[in-house]
């Protein structure tokens, strides 16, 4: 398993696994089959516009294809977090290399260097093959122009290993209901936050956290309560609710 660790501006270190280039492949190759099936939806509607001898209809369907082949990965990673229909099915999504949810400018740049990574004058594919198989980050050429990499999006600590999920009592309340809105990579990063602080004693990452989650699941903070509290509550809600939910 291969990992990478990003430093925070707050300097809590955040491990995420690397995808692979089988799951990156698998996932171009989901992609290329939507393809596919659009073409052969094409074709036959080409025969429609033939037979009916509109000319209109004919050139229309030809620049709608080639409208969504062009710009199909930049505006599915632009509204999907990162992704396409085939990372999504592989479980795997673009971020930048601080962490954080690519820009518009570092999509755009993933995205006009596919001209070199997957074009016919390249080799259909072979350089991004090449690039993502030798170097450290498993990057094609886009992803180091745009300082992007891909990683898993299943969580690096399995959610049954998370602290917090000590036994609790049969007899357990959430405070938060809410917290069931989280997914398991989003409770594995509100633990990492949380290790991150107890290691280095850092709280500008746990506020910034405890914003971020109060706004996503819709909770409110009960009076007296502070930041690491919410989340530390959050978490063993969280572990509470999943674990009911899988009984």
């Amino acid at each position: 398993m291969e990992t990478i660790k990003i430093s925070t501006a707050q300097n809590i270190d955040i491990e995420y696994e690397v995808a692979g280039l089988g799951e990156r492949v698998l996932a171009r190759l989901i992609d290329l089959a939507g393809f596919l099936v659009l073409y052969i939806i094409s074709i036959i509607l080409f025969g429609v516009a033939a037979f009916t001898h509109s000319s209109v209809g004919f050139y229309v369907i030809m620049i709608g294809f080639l409208v969504v082949f062009i710009f199909y990965d930049l505006v599915c990673e632009l509204t999907m977090n990162g992704q396409s229909v085939g990372k999504k099915i592989m479980k795997i999504r673009v971020i930048s290399l601080t962490g954080s949810q690519p820009t518009l400018s570092q999509y755009l740049l993933r995205w006009l260097f596919r001209i070199i990574d997957f074009s016919i004058v390249f080799g259909f594919g072979v350089v991004a093959v090449l690039a993502v198989a030798f170097t450290e980050k498993h990057q094609r050429i886009g992803d180091m122009i745009a300082k992007t990499i891909v990683i898993k999006t299943k969580p690096r600590t399995a959610i049954g290993n998370i602290a917090f999920s000590a036994i609790l009592p049969e007899d357990y309340q959430p405070v938060f209901p809410e917290a069931i809105h989280l997914n398991d990579a989003q409770a594995a990063l509100v633990q990492e936050v949380l290790m991150g602080f107890y290691k280095t004693g850092h709280a500008d990452l746990i506020y910034s956290m405890a914003e971020k989650t109060k706004v996503h699941i819709a909770a409110t903070m009960p009076q007296g309560m502070n930041e690491l509290q919410f989340l530390e509550t959050v978490l063993k809600d969280y572990n509470h609710l999943t674990s009911a939910v899988d009984k």
